[in-house]
């Protein structure tokens, strides 16, 4: 029986990925089970991690701390690289109130947690405690045990606190969700809208009749106009082209031109007369709008144009070409010349058969190569995150300096390089499933050590005279305020439930509530809200805490 008391009860490197492991397995095959309907997925390994420690399962602490930040940090930095590239243009569309949403969330909380110090026995170091467990945040937890030590007074139970009410924060917030989405929710109202919040481009067929632009180019109409459109086929006398920036615009030319929603009715000023045809139902098959031109989507898989603009291409002046949409991480986006292409974009490519042949081989349109594992921008982008989580900031009256630690850093710096990556030519390209996997993996580790570490001391804590309190208090401090701004957000501000979720998530530093969010909403909009609101909301928290005690005390 030796090698059982090896693998399970010896601490070596051995013994721990055996204990890991098996937490992870039975904590996922578990989480696939449906209580009414509802399943908590890669979640459960977290309990399992908790019951694993409670029987007197461990292992070394220093290996346990390098897998619970190593899983943390491949979560978080595999998320921002996924969102990276419709992060920003998500940002400038919503991105400030979504994080007024998120502030106001950290201020709710905190706001109910003071007040219950005066309505309960519990004193103001501890009450942070459970707020710091509450809200998933054990950078705050440390910032409230400097302070009070720093202040002189004992800080070891603001920790047993946030130990206590740190599962019921992760599960709490899955709870307001689940709540939102069973009581308050219509199905009507979960939308399967594409990554990022831009409006998709809007095809419109118009007829030149404005006199003021007859025998201009392509090129002045757009600095007049100060629109941004793309001209796909220009039909002139019967004949139908690709038009270049020089074309010239006659009386009754009609034109097929892509542009946002918000510019058509500019256009239609510009242009003239605008036709009422359909040109964006999903049915068209654009191979028979004429006969000399097609319409074929390519794969972007050539490194060289990785990070190069459309207009540097110069696929209209010499091929006679035009590229009419591209589509990114399952966003369309508007084919304008300053537009940076990525490996594994999709181009929609208009033109006569033979040219759309001859830049096959410039685009690449080779799939095999996407399936290549781009690793460097994954590790580079590793060790720059966490440089960047460790920076101290100082701030006066705050005698601890304040970082945005491990979970803040990698994420930003994962946002960073999958949207500024290709400008360097750095190929920051992967495909879902590896993107998917990466993150499954890193929560799942986290997620194991996290509950494993917790488990030891869980139970005697939870029984302990003022453990049943200290619970109540965590739920309510959890999940009335996500409830009560939820509620706001979707109802009153008439934010869609997606967004919503991730706003909260991000707002209360719950990657296992986003990654539950993810298994039950499509799209990627709950990832955007989650990035965008994090970073700002958690380092709030970690400002807040030590204000409070540093007013109160």
């Amino acid at each position: 029986m030796d090698w059982i008391n090896l693998l399970l009860i010896e601490h070596s490197s051995l013994q721990a990925i055996v204990i890991v492991s098996l937490i992870c397995a039975i904590g996922m095959a578990l989480g696939k089970v449906k209580i009414a309907g509802i399943s908590l997925g890669v979640t459960f390994v977290f309990f399992i991690g908790i019951i694993a420690g409670h029987i007197g399962l461990s292992i070394d602490p220093a290996m346990l701390k390098y897998a619970e930040n190593f899983g943390l940090v491949i979560f978080v930095y595999a998320l921002g690289l996924q969102v990276g590239p419709g992060f920003f243009s998500s940002l400038a569309h919503g991105g400030v109130k979504l994080n007024v949403l998120g502030l106001s969330l950290a201020l709710i909380t905190l706001i109910t947690a003071i007040a219950l110090t005066y309505v309960t026995p519990v004193s103001i170091p501890d009450m942070m405690g459970l707020f710091c467990g509450a809200t998933t945040n054990t950078p705050a937890l440390g910032a409230v045990q400097q302070t009070l030590s720093q202040l002189g007074i004992p800080s070891s139970t603001p920790a047993l606190g946030c130990a206590v009410t740190y599962p019921l924060g992760v599960v709490g917030v899955i709870i307001a969700v689940i709540i939102m989405r069973k009581l308050f929710i219509k199905p009507n109202e979960i939308s399967d809208a594409p990554i990022g919040s831009l409006p998709k481009p809007k095809i419109t067929e118009f007829e030149v009749s404005n006199p003021g632009i007859y025998g201009k180019t392509i090129e002045e109409i757009a600095r007049l106009s100060n629109c941004h459109f793309v001209i796909s086929r220009l039909w002139h006398n019967g004949t139908v082209s690709i038009p270049t920036s020089s074309s010239r615009l006659e009386a009754g030319d009609r034109l097929l031109v892509v542009s946002t929603p918000d510019d058509v009715e500019a256009l239609h000023i510009v242009f003239g007369e605008q036709d009422k045809t359909d040109w964006n139902a999903n049915d068209i098959d654009w191979n028979t709008v004429d006969r000399q031109l097609v319409s074929q989507p390519f794969i972007v898989t050539r490194r060289q144009i990785n990070g190069k603009t459309l207009g540097s291409l110069r696929l209209r002046n010499l091929y006679g070409v035009n590229i009419s949409r591209v589509y990114r991480s399952g966003l369309a986006l508007l084919a304008t010349p300053d537009l940076r292409l990525q490996l594994g974009d999709k181009i929609i490519v208009v033109g006569e058969q033979k040219a759309i042949d001859k830049i096959e081989p410039m685009i690449g349109n080779t799939i095999n190569v996407l399936n290549e594992p781009n690793l460097f921008a994954v590790f580079i982008g590793i060790v720059l995150g966490i440089a960047l989580g460790s920076i101290p900031f100082h701030f006066p009256g705050i005698g601890v300096p304040i970082s945005i630690g491990l979970a803040g850093g990698p994420i930003i710096m994962g946002i960073l390089v999958g949207t500024f990556g290709p400008r360097l030519h750095m190929v920051t390209y992967t495909t879902t499933s590896a993107n998917l996997m990466l993150r499954a993996i890193g929560l799942a580790l986290y997620l194991a050590c996290l509950g494993l570490e917790s488990g030891a001391h869980f139970f005697e804590t939870v029984f302990r005279s003022e453990g049943l309190l200290w619970i109540l208090l965590g739920m309510l401090l959890t999940i009335v305020p996500v409830l009560i701004l939820g509620l706001f957000t979707v109802k009153v501000l008439k934010f869609d439930f997606e967004t919503t979720t991730g706003m909260l998530c991000g707002s209360m530093a719950n990657p296992m509530a986003l990654d539950y969010a993810n298994s039950i909403l499509p799209g990627d909009h709950q990832s955007i809200a989650y990035a965008t609101v994090y970073p700002l909301s958690m380092f709030a928290r970690v400002i807040l805490v030590q204000i409070v005690i540093l007013a109160l005390m």
